[in-house]
């Protein structure tokens, strides 16, 4: 026996949508960097971007669990001494970029280095219901229904 390693004549790339509303924030994003990553088929090489494209439309309802939506920082430098600033997980969500929250858990979910910023590329987060990736014909996931903590009641 050999061990397989994927070539990139062998790497097929599927486009998946994934509607957030009401769906929980770090499920949600476990499920996305997995699927990004490739780690959800048999064919899975390290080196390679062997995972989806991903398309996230309705950004804007994710939910926190507990008390997250007022606790959570997240936080970002300016680059001066002593410039770091922090944001609260709820303000970034009733902003002007709600996706942002979304995206930051995949982003850290995921090993840095050049294969990140290429995978990285393939996440497609919409804060709306419309995305312009109809022509790709995306296959619809139900993260939902994968497991019952997925979604919030």
């Amino acid at each position: 026996m050999t061990t397989f390693s994927a070539r990139p004549a062998d790497i097929k790339k599927k486009w998946v949508l994934i509607d957030a509303e009401g769906l929980v924030v770090g499920r949600l994003a476990t499920h996305i960097a997995k699927r990004l990553r490739g780690k959800h088929l048999a064919t899975f090489t390290p080196h390679m971007d062997t995972g989806d494209n991903v398309v996230v439309i309705n950004a804007e309802k994710v939910v926190f669990t507990g008390k997250k939506l007022t606790d959570k920082k997240y936080f970002h430098h300016t680059g001066h001494p002593g410039g770091i600033k922090e944001r609260i997980a709820g303000t970034i969500l009733a902003g002007k970029y709600p996706e942002r929250v979304l995206e930051k858990a995949v982003e850290r979910m995921l090993p840095r280095g050049p294969l990140f910023r290429k995978i990285l590329g393939n996440l497609k987060i919409y804060a709306g219901a419309e995305h312009p990736h109809a022509a790709q014909t995306p296959e619809i996931v139900d993260v939902g229904a994968l497991n019952s903590k997925n979604k919030k009641v």
